[in-house]
């Protein structure tokens, strides 16, 4: 018990270091900084003009601006915080601030949900810009989180501690395997496990084989037996998807948190709209109407005036009162409505602190991607809950980290690694793939996953043309096709090895057929694990005219760096690994579950160019290029430059 004391303590303590360093990388681009070093930086737009402005769900301002200087990459997304403000007179005031947070960035332009009951004038008036924020909140969540874990004792969150860290075996009931004609074998047996678990079951869902599938069908079971059940996962979009495919079965799913951080077509699920939706609202609305216009009729008497005059005046203000207090019991009573209507609460694991579920206790919590979630914010929802399920795969992207050191140190090992490793009986992997074919899989399969994994009948129906090969490897070694650094961002690219992308790219889609795959609607994913080579894509694609082909395809076609690929397939994968240096440095590359989700993201092609000479020096691609060599799916860059 001591030994997992200590672990948690040292936990909190590096927790709170990857917050300093975190702030200090913050502070280091945002504080003491000009408008133009924050641009550079990207995380200040400026100047920027107000475009449209509403009210949305909620009675919350929602604004539209676009940015005139279009040249700058930036990190604004959605669901970040961030904060408008007013250059008047070349002199930022901190009375012109108002802060928000990001709907969602396309191109030029950032939707925002403010915090505030009206405009101010100066939104329309002078220059503009919009700065990011720093997150602060997040780290006190997970700080008190990680605290009352290491207080809890004679609780419910006292035995869970035990279990998941290993002091105690977890505990099963009687084993059975449903009788669920849509699912695999090894699905039905995750499903079993976590019918039978007391404490906690985990479904390991290596790529394409229906880990979210399984959870949800999981979710559906578990409402048989209980009315009311948490679901989470780290990132919104992956809340998102859950609450989607749970919507398409028919549950009735609440959505908590800020609604700019919910995908449109969810916003429906949201507090805010099922409150609009009500049948209730109209009376609500009207009662803070009728205050709104008492308090204003109170307001218009002056400092001079007589007994009646006050008189007249107390009685409009204790009718603002009133009826503030009626709606008040009305939003109370509407809120409390809609909450004994749902059967799953779906929040990211810090949402799940949010005041709206303050003092509810679940059954149980499914967590879905847990291998991407830290630990201190996996313990948020488990402190609300009595029995926990995981879902999610170690081998793929571990939680971002900014301190190196306290990474190294520990802290990118997730509760869901430590779980899997102290209690195995609890975890389950399902073993049957529906994306790839198993000249794709079989690289990831034999590295990763013992060769567990199978490929699904129809997955080996998955290619382009008959004489299409599935899987490339081009070889750039000695072509001369080098790494440069991008100055602003210190990030790394590879103008040459772009180019040769996009430019064997377009020769795929004439020669498949660009009818064929677009009659097809097969989607492309071109990616790099360096957001400098992003860029550079984006940037020769359309800046120049050379590719008319890809172009056409715009909308069938995602840029994006390897994370934004998590969870995520693409029936026509290329990967461009940017290294080609004569040191055989390949920095974060290394990170070889990073590359184990580029690598298994393709459903019918994957081709993957880079310089076996750099590769090489690490054991991870020496293998790959052995594999590549085995199945003869090797070619040089020289069948094209000569």
């Amino acid at each position: 018990m001591s030994n997992i004391q200590e672990e948690l303590k040292n936990s909190l303590k590096l927790l709170k270091q990857e917050w300093g360093e975190d702030l200090e990388q913050f502070k280091k681009k945002f504080l003491y900084t000009s408008i133009s070093d924050k641009k550079e930086e990207g995380i200040c737009w400026y100047p920027v003009q107000l475009k449209k402005s509403k009210i949305g769900f909620g009675e919350r301002w929602i604004v539209e601006l676009e940015r005139f200087d279009t040249s700058q990459s930036h990190m604004f997304q959605s669901g970040k915080s961030v904060s408008i403000f007013s250059n008047h007179q070349n002199h930022i005031s901190p009375d012109l601030r108002i802060n928000g947070v990001i709907n969602q960035v396309k191109k030029d332009v950032m939707t925002v949900t403010l915090q505030i009951e009206e405009l101010p004038e100066w939104l329309n008036k002078g220059k503009i810009g919009i700065d990011l924020l720093f997150d602060e909140a997040s780290y006190r969540e997970m700080e008190a989180a990680m605290k009352a874990v290491i207080k809890a004792e004679n609780s419910r969150l006292a035995e869970l501690k035990n279990i998941l860290l290993g002091e105690k075996v977890a505990d099963f009931g009687e084993m059975q395997s449903p009788d669920i004609s849509m699912l695999n074998e090894s699905q039905s047996e995750a499903l079993a496990l976590v019918a039978a678990a007391k404490d906690i079951a985990i479904i390991h869902g290596p790529p394409g084989t229906g880990k979210t599938t399984t959870l949800v069908k999981a979710i559906q079971r578990s409402l048989a037996t209980y009315k009311q059940v948490l679901v989470c996962a780290p990132s919104n979009a992956a809340v998102d998807l859950l609450v989607e495919k749970l919507q398409g079965i028919g549950v009735s799913t609440l959505r908590i948190g800020h609604p700019a951080r919910v995908e449109d077509h969810i916003l429906s699920q949201t507090l805010d709209a099922k409150i609009a939706l009500h049948d209730n609202y109209k009376e609500l609305k009207m009662l803070k109407k009728k205050a709104d216009e008492f308090r204003k009729l109170g307001q218009k008497y002056k400092r001079s005036f007589g007994p009646e005059e006050r008189l007249q005046r107390k009685r409009l203000f204790d009718e603002v009162n009133r009826l503030k207090d009626e709606a008040e019991h009305l939003e109370e009573y509407i809120v409390y409505d809609v909450f004994q209507q749902t059967q799953v609460f779906a929040s990211t694991l810090v949402g799940a602190s949010n005041s709206a579920l303050k003092g509810m206790k679940f059954p149980i919590v499914f967590i879905d991607e847990a291998g991407q979630g830290l630990e201190a914010a996996t313990w948020i929802p488990i402190q609300k809950s009595d029995r926990v399920v995981m879902a999610g795969d170690h081998f793929q992207l571990p939680p971002t980290i900014k301190s190196f050191e306290a990474a190294k140190s520990g802290l990118s090992e997730t509760l869901f690694e430590k779980v899997i490793k102290r209690q195995a009986q609890a975890s389950k992997m399902l073993k049957l793939q529906y994306r790839m074919p198993k000249l794709i899989m079989g690289f990831s399969n034999g590295f990763f996953y013992k060769n567990e994994l199978k490929a699904a009948e129809k997955a080996q129906s998955h290619f382009l043309s008959e004489d299409e090969p599935v899987l490339e490897f081009i070889d750039t070694a000695g072509s001369g096709f080098s790494e440069q650094v991008e100055e602003e961002s210190l990030s790394t690219c590879n103008t040459e090895e772009a180019k040769f992308a996009l430019k064997y790219l377009e020769e795929l889609i004439k020669r498949v057929g660009i009818a064929k795959i677009k009659s097809h609607q097969w989607n492309i994913g071109l990616v790099a694990p360096y957001r400098a080579q992003v860029r550079k894509f984006n940037e020769l694609l359309f800046e120049s005219y050379q590719y008319p082909n890809l172009r056409s395809f715009s909308e069938l076609l995602t840029i994006d760096s390897i994370d934004g690929f998590q969870g995520q397939e693409r029936d026509i994968m290329f990967i461009s690994l940017v290294r080609s240096n004569s040191k055989g440095e390949i920095g974060f590359l290394s990170d070889t579950r990073r590359m184990n989700v580029a690598l298994t993201r393709a459903k019918r092609k994957l081709v993957v160019l880079g310089d076996s000479a750099t590769l090489s020096h690490h054991s991870f691609y020496q293998a790959f290029l052995d594999y590549i060599e085995e199945k003869g799916c090797y070619k040089s860059i020289y069948e094209w430059l000569y």
